[in-house]
């Protein structure tokens, strides 16, 4: 009877072991990072964009459905939203906006590219739209190869983009899907970041043509509709998403010193633990916009 007593004991105590060890990995997940901006990288964008041969072809593998380089379901339909692109420019200034097409005669700006040409030099600056990602939320692109897309700009064949696609009618390659888990979007896109380019999330200043010009095309109708839902608002404690980047790095640090000091606390200096090794890539997720 002793036996089976001690027996019945053990077996309750795996199953409860396992059963928290199941809530952790769950409260895990769904703790980490789950801001509606994880729904898009701006890395994968610049490497798409650098990838294009004009416009027309960026906003088709913007919206490629194999691809799936966006994750954004802005109007909560159960689908990602088509992403348009509307260009503007002056001189040898060029401004690209990416708007989310929400509704009838509805857009959400996502993200800009300003495309600006010095001399011999262009510099591209992709900005987050700040009800998105929080205010000053760039990234330098520095690409590895000379984009296609530069000699598209500034060669004979360019003419200004404004898609022609709206809701409800879009370009036949186009079908939408429903929106990834976090974790799922997080590494299916990062597969479409290409490493031979470096990106800079240093603070820049944008030039006030590239400012007046984004302006004279911007749609932000569900800033609009709820301006409480806003980066600020859903973020109190953080300025952009430059800071949650920032945490999950402190983080990651964080662990691997606590690893490493806590797992071998005699370690000879001469051996290497295996513990706390990171990751390149970012955590990701969304929170979706609720009604």
């Amino acid at each position: 009877m002793n036996i089976k007593r001690t027996l019945f004991g053990v077996i309750c105590l795996v199953f409860i072991t396992r059963t928290k060890a199941q809530e952790t990995t769950t409260t895990t997940v769904s703790a980490a990072n789950t801001d509606i901006s994880y729904n898009l990288n701006l890395e994968a964008v610049a490497s798409v964009f650098g990838e294009s041969k004009d416009l027309e072809d960026f906003e088709k593998q913007l919206n490629d459905p194999d691809a799936k380089i966006s994750n954004l379901d802005l109007n909560e339909d159960g689908e990602v939203d088509y992403l348009r692109v509307v260009e503007t420019s002056k001189n040898t200034t060029h401004v690209v906006t990416l708007q989310a097409v929400l509704a009838e005669n509805e857009f959400q700006d996502v993200a800009t590219i300003d495309v600006e040409k010095t001399g011999e030099d262009t510099q591209v600056i992709i900005t987050g739209d700040a009800y998105i990602y929080g205010p000053n939320y760039f990234i330098t692109p520095y690409f590895g190869v000379a984009p296609p897309i530069f000699g598209w700009f500034w060669g004979p064949f360019y003419s200004p983009w404004m898609s022609p696609w709206y809701w409800g009618f879009y370009p036949p390659y186009f079908r939408p899907w429903r929106p990834f888990p976090p974790h799922v979007y997080h590494n299916h896109v990062h597969g479409h970041i290409n490493t031979k380019n470096r990106y800079n999330h240093d603070h820049v200043k944008r030039n006030h043509e590239a400012k007046r010009l984004q302006k004279s095309v911007s749609h932000k109708d569900l800033q609009k509709k709820f301006p409480e839902k806003s980066f600020k608002n859903r973020n109190t404690n953080l300025t952009n998403k430059h800071d949650f980047n920032n945490r999950s790095n402190i983080n990651r640090t964080n662990t691997r010193n606590f690893n490493k000091t806590s797992t071998r606390p005699f370690t000879s200096p001469s051996r290497t633990s295996s513990f706390g090794r990171t990751s390149t890539g970012r955590m990701s997720g969304f929170r979706g916009f609720r009604r």
